[in-house]
Parts: structure tokens; C-alpha cells; sequence
């Protein structure tokens, strides 16, 4: 089996059951016999054709007879395969990208149109070389860019809303690219040189990234991390470096009570028991028991003790009042910071529920505000950029809660990140990490 016709698999799957991404890979990967070459480019096509759907389709549009959603599922796709390669992955000879869609057209059972493919590819590389490109614009700015970098009107309004033509199409070009791997070092059994040393002698070419004391970005010659050397052994786990911040602003300290609010895969509950050094207690919580399963394993493998499971939604807790020295609202969100890495996430939102989410997001944060002890510390944190779930509710928190103020004493690792309204934010563009939001409130005495 090709990576092509693994790639169509794949992306037909999607189509028909909705299914995540990154399942859907796994998958159909999982079983294949493919070369780690032609795995790697099944797995660029799949991301990347989802990430360019809407100019991949301006395209077909453009070059065809019929528009791209009245074309079979199956022939869709295969045009699709064929311009992604023609357009974006310059390393593919154009013969190839040409034939091997001709060639899928066929092995689907769609002989008679095969000739159709052959031609709308020819034609996209004829103008091409013609005019420079085939796609078709619209006057207008936002549908302009969603055409060119591939996002839905509603989205590049919000990002208009909140940065300038030209920071919108920076972030609209980061979210395109294909996302690079970090991971977090366990203190409590290794350090990051060793780490580094580990993966450079597997061939793994690896970096520090800024100020950041536990993590290292994979480059290149990845592969699966979790079949890297240390992986297993616990010596590491995988986190956006974004992410790993959450937890150094919240800043645990040996023999607390900590409280993980949503907590759910377990990245930020264990990073808070390795930077108390695994004294004291964490409680981490979470409405879902399957997802409290993936706390508890990634719990065995990095050797941890002090996080305790608590089922049940972060609404109702009332055995939880006045417990924590620190909190940790990491909330659920729209998560508009990781569309390079969960790309359909641009096609599943459609915008109008982002008041709904900044609704619960509000919840959440008062009922969560009344397990800290005074005094204490509480981290409100999103992997959104929509003002209406970040700076937004925070200013209604604190307008409702006047025994809470901000602090804004941070260490230098957060300077970078402190927009000049005072807020603290990660821009993917900028600082080359996920797009996330976050606060630390401190309660009164």
C-alpha cells in the first residue's frame, strides 16, 4: 500500500465518521507496511491537506467543471492529494505528483475520470507558470485570507479584531507550518543534559528553548517519541514548551496542596509534582474517567506519589473549599493556540459557541476561586487566542471578586510574554510556541 492511497484512506475516514486527525493516522498507520519515509509523507499529506482544505478546494473550483463539495468524496480527495503535492512539497517531481493521482483516480474506480484529474492538474501547473497562481480572490480582506492560508471567514475576523493585517497573516502562516515536538524533563530522575546526550546518540537533533529549565525541542529524525530511548523509563514526557510555563508561573512548592482543576491528560498535574519535588499533595480532577486513566499512566511512568485521582465535575466539589495553598485552572477552550497541531479544529468551530465556552470557562473560575486558602495562588490558563475567553473573563472575575488582584511580579522567564497591555500571552508568531493565555491572581488575606 502507497502513502498515497494510505493518505486517502485516512482523509476519507475523516470525511465520513468526523474523526480527529490524529486518531484517524494512528489508525490506518498502525496497520500499514509503509517505509518510515512514506509513513512520514502519508502523515504531512493528511495534516497538511486538512490545514489547506479551503484553498485546496478555491483551486479545484478554480480548475474544474464542478465545484469541490459537488465532486465524489473519494475524486475530492484525490485532487486534493495531487495539489498539496503540486503546491506545497517542492522535494516531489511534478510527473510524480501528476501520475500517482491519475494512478489513485483509477485504483478507486473512477477509470473514466481519470482524464479529468490528469487535466486539472496540467491545467494548475500551466497557470502557474502563466500568471503565477490559480486561485481566485475575493476583493474583501477576510475572505482573501482565509482563501490564501486556508482558515474560515470567522476566524481570520477574530484574529483582524485582535492583531493587524499583517499579524494576522504571520499567525495564519505559523498555524500552516508543520509543528515541531517538545518535551519536559523529569527532574526527580534525570537532567536535560543528560536527556540531550540520550537523544543525540539515538540521531535526534534536539535544542534548548529560551528559559524554560526542563525542556528540549526534537528537530529532526523523530520518529514515534514515545519509542525514543527515556521515554518509557520516564525521563521525559511530551509538553509544548507553552504549556510548560503554566506550570512555572504557578509555582508549586514542596509539602502544599496543590489542586489541578481540569486536569485531564495529566501533562501540567504531573509538571506541578516534579517542581515541588513530589512532596506534598495534588489533587487532580476531572468529570471523565477515561481521561482520568491517561493521568494515571502517565502517574506510573514518571514514578510520581503525590497526585491523588478525584472524579467529578470542578462546579461541585464542595469537600475542595478552602484546601488549596495554589490552583490551577487550566480551562477547557476553544484551543485557537494549537491549530498546527490539531488542524481541523479550524473546521469542527464554527464560532458560535466561544460565549457558551467563555460561560463555563466564568463557572468554573468562581467555583475554583473558593478552594484557595487565603493568601494563595490561583492560575487561570487557556490555549486560546480569543479575548472572549481570556482577558474577558478575567476582567468580569475580578469585577465580581474584589478580594482578588493580579500579580505582576514575575520572574524573567515571563518577560518575553507580557504584552504591552500587561496581559500575559503567548503569540505562536512571536515566540515560536503554542498560542496560550494566562494569569496568576492571588487572594487576600
Amino acid at each position: 500500500m502507497s502513502a498515497r492511497l494510505v493518505a486517502l484512506k485516512t482523509l476519507l475516514d475523516i470525511d465520513r465518521s468526523s474523526a480527529y486527525t490524529d486518531k484517524a493516522i494512528d489508525r490506518h498507520l498502525s496497520p500499514s507496511v509503509l517505509s518510515g519515509l512514506d509513513k512520514s509523507l502519508a502523515t504531512e499529506l493528511v495534516y497538511g491537506i486538512i490545514r489547506r482544505q479551503r484553498t485546496l478546494d478555491n483551486l479545484i473550483d478554480s480548475l474544474g467543471n464542478k465545484k469541490a463539495q459537488q465532486q465524489p468524496p473519494a475524486l475530492r480527495r484525490i485532487l486534493h492529494i495531487g495539489l498539496y503535492q503540486l503546491r506545497y512539497l517542492h522535494h516531489i517531481p511534478e510527473s510524480a505528483a501528476v501520475n500517482t493521482a491519475v494512478e489513485l483516480t483509477k485504483d478507486q474506480g473512477f477509470g473514466k475520470l481519470a482524464g479529468v484529474v490528469n487535466g486539472i492538474l496540467r491545467q494548475y501547473l500551466r497557470q502557474v507558470e502563466a500568471q503565477g497562481d490559480a486561485l481566485i480572490l475575493p476583493p474583501d480582506t477576510v475572505s482573501r485570507l482565509g482563501i490564501i492560508h486556508s482558515f474560515p471567514d470567522w476566524l481570520i475576523s477574530l484574529w483582524l479584531d485582535q492583531f493587524t493585517e499583517e499579524e494576522t497573516e504571520k499567525l495564519c502562516a505559523w498555524f500552516n507550518q508543520s509543528p515541531s515536538i517538545d518535551i519536559r524533563i523529569n527532574p526527580l530522575k534525570t537532567n536535560r543534559d543528560e536527556v540531550k546526550n540520550l537523544l543525540e546518540n539515538a540521531g535526534v537533533e534536539v535544542m534548548t528553548v529560551g528559559d524554560l529549565p526542563q525542556t528540549l525541542r526534537l528537530l529532526r529524525n523523530v520518529g514515534n517519541v514515545k519509542q525514543l530511548p527515556g521515554f518509557s523509563e520516564g525521563l521525559y514526557t511530551i509538553q509544548d514548551s507553552s504549556a510548560q510555563l503554566v506550570g512555572h508561573l504557578l509555582d508549586p512548592q514542596p509539602r502544599e496542596t496543590i489542586i489541578d482543576a481540569c486536569a485531564a491528560p495529566g501533562g501540567k498535574t504531573c509538571h506541578i509534582a516534579e517542581l515541588m519535588g513530589d512532596r506534598g499533595k495534588v489533587w487532580a480532577c476531572d468529570p471523565v474517567a477515561s481521561r482520568l486513566k491517561q493521568i494515571e499512566g502517565n502517574i506510573k511512568r514518571l514514578s510520581l506519589h503525590s497526585v491523588e485521582i478525584k472524579q467529578g465535575d470542578s462546579r461541585h466539589q464542595p469537600g475542595l473549599i478552602g484546601k488549596g495553598d495554589r490552583v490551577l485552572l487550566d480551562a477547557p477552550c476553544s484551543g485557537l493556540g494549537t491549530l498546527h497541531k490539531r488542524p481541523d479544529i479550524r473546521w469542527r468551530e464554527r464560532g458560535d459557541n466561544l460565549e457558551q465556552l467563555s460561560g463555563l470557562q466564568s463557572e468554573l473560575l468562581s467555583h475554583t476561586a473558593d478552594w484557595v486558602k487565603p493568601e494563595g495562588i490561583l492560575v487561570y490558563a487557556t490555549c486560546t487566542l480569543n479575548k472572549g475567553e481570556n482577558e474577558e473573563v478575567i476582567i468580569d472575575f475580578l469585577g465580581r471578586h474584589p478580594g482578588w488582584r493580579i500579580e505582576n511580579n514575575l520572574p524573567s522567564m515571563f518577560t518575553p510574554f507580557v504584552t504591552a497591555e500587561g496581559w500575559l500571552k503567548v503569540l505562536p508568531h512571536v515566540h515560536q510556541m503554542d498560542g496560550f493565555f494566562m494569569v496568576k491572581l492571588v487572594k487576600d488575606r
